[in-house]
């Protein structure tokens, strides 16, 4: 994945917030395949982001690269 966490996690954000009515604490209580799970099979181009991936998401946006 090469886009930055911080762009990612905000877009996955609104997304749950429009489609799904989530508060910002539920968003970030759930976990990534929650969150796909949630808002459906509308999209089948690629998988949740596995721990490994958002982990490197975190220290490249950290970075700042």
């Amino acid at each position: 994945m090469s886009e930055r966490f911080s762009v990612g996690a905000g877009r996955a954000a609104i997304a749950a917030m429009q489609h799904l009515g989530w508060s910002p604490e539920q968003f970030w209580t759930a976990t990534p395949a929650e969150l796909r799970l949630a808002l459906g099979p509308a999209d089948d181009s690629g998988t949740a982001p596995s721990r490994a991936e958002i982990e490197k998401m975190i220290e490249r946006d950290r970075d700042g690269r």
